[in-house]
C-alpha cells in the first residue's frame, strides 16, 4: 500500500508534472530509489488520463527471467517453446487502449528493448513463435530506481530507447527528503491498518510523529507503512507511542532531538528540490544550482556516503 501525499515542495512539484502530463499521450519515465511511490505515481498519471477508462497493465521487469519476461510481454504462439500447447497474449495487447507500466525497466534484455523500440516507434509487434503483426495502442510509463544515463554511458541499455522513453521524466523524491509529508502519510496507514486488522489504534503520540519525522526512511514509504503497520498491531490502547515503534525509529529520534540541521543538510535539501523541479534532469538541475554536473556528481556521492551507502565509483 503505497500512497501519494504531497505536503512538500518537492512532492508537490512532481505530482504538478504528473497532472501536466496526464492529459498527453507522452512517454514518462518515472525515477526514484525503491518504495517511493512510483507506482502509485504511475497510476495517478493513467487515472487523470484520457486512457483512465482503458486498461491499467504492470509487468515488473526484475520479477521474471528474460525468457520468460519477453513470452510475458509480447505474448506467444502455440508452439512457440517447450509448453506453449496454446496461444496467449501478453500484456502489450492487454493494454491496448490503456496503459503499460514498465516497472524496472533497466532489467529488460538488449533483444526485449530492441523489440519494445518497434513498439514505440511502429505500434505494432509479432508474438514470439508468431508472424502475424499485431497493432496496439498503449502508452508507455517506464519506472526505474537505477540511473538510466548511467546505464546509457555503460552500454547496459540502448540510447535510442532511452530517449524514446524520457520525453518526461519525473523524480519521485525520497521521503527524507519530503520530511513534511511523513505525518499525513503516517494518518493514512494507521486509519487503514487499524481497520484491517481490527485495532483500537486511532492516533500517534506527539514524541511518536517526532520520532517519525526524524528517521531517515530508508525503505521510504514502504518502509514507513510497515513501521506503522507494526505500531497499530502492538499497540495496547487508542494511541501509538514511541514504545510503539522499532528500535530504529526511535534512536534516530533520540540522537536527532535539540540538533539544528547542518549545512550538508540543508544544501542536500535544496539539491533534491532542484532536481525535482527539473524532473531528475542532472544536466538542468547543475544549470541552475550554477554547478558543473561532475560536481553535481561529487555531491550527490559524498551525501550517499556520509548517510552510509556506497558512493558511484562509474560516475
Amino acid at each position: 500500500m503505497i500512497e501519494l501525499v504531497a505536503r512538500s515542495g518537492a512532492m508537490r512539484e512532481a505530482l504538478r508534472l504528473a497532472g501536466r502530463v496526464a492529459a498527453t499521450d507522452a512517454n514518462v519515465l518515472v525515477t526514484g530509489e525503491s518504495g517511493v511511490g512510483k507506482d502509485a505515481l504511475a497510476l495517478f498519471v493513467h487515472a487523470m488520463s484520457p486512457r483512465a477508462m482503458g486498461p491499467f497493465v504492470k509487468i515488473d521487469c526484475a520479477a521474471l527471467p528474460s525468457e520468460l519476461l519477453e513470452a510475458e510481454l509480447f505474448g506467444y504462439e502455440r508452439g512457440a517453446f517447450t509448453g506453449a500447447t496454446a496461444a496467449k497474449p501478453g500484456r502489450l495487447e492487454a493494454a491496448h487502449k490503456g496503459t503499460l507500466v514498465l516497472d524496472e525497466i533497466a532489467h529488460l534484455s538488449r533483444d526485449a528493448q530492441a523489440k519494445l523500440l518497434r513498439v514505440i516507434e511502429r505500434r505494432e509487434f509479432e508474438r514470439l513463435g508468431g508472424r502475424r503483426t499485431v497493432r496496439v495502442d498503449a502508452r508507455l510509463l517506464a519506472l526505474t530506481n537505477v540511473d538510466l544515463d548511467d546505464a546509457v554511458r555503460r552500454r547496459a541499455f540502448r540510447e535510442d530507447l532511452f530517449y524514446r522513453l524520457n520525453v518526461v521524466r519525473i523524480l519521485v523524491p525520497p521521503l527524507r527528503e519530503r520530511r513534511e509529508d511523513v505525518e499525513p502519510l503516517a494518518a493514512k496507514f494507521l486509519a487503514a491498518y487499524a481497520e484491517k486488522h481490527g485495532r483500537p489504534a486511532r492516533r500517534f503520540e506527539p514524541a511518536a510523529l517526532e520520532a517519525l519525522a526524524a528517521y531517515d526512511f530508508p525503505g521510504n514509504v514502504r518502509e514507513l507503512a510497515n513501521v506503522v503497520e507494526r505500531a497499530v498491531i502492538v499497540a495496547e490502547g487508542e494511541s501509538v507511542g514511541t514504545v510503539d515503534l522499532p528500535d530504529s525509529v526511535r534512536a534516530s529520534s533520540q540522537s536527532r532531538r535539540g540538533r539544528r540541521p547542518t549545512l550538508a543538510e540543508l544544501e542536500g535539501e535544496y539539491i533534491s528540490e532542484v532536481l525535482a523541479a527539473s524532473g531528475g534532469n542532472k544536466s538542468e538541475a547543475a544549470r541552475v544550482l550554477g554547478i558543473s554536473r561532475k560536481n553535481l556528481y561529487e555531491r550527490l556521492a559524498r551525501r550517499k556516503a556520509d548517510a552510509g551507502e556506497e558512493p558511484r565509483t562509474d560516475v
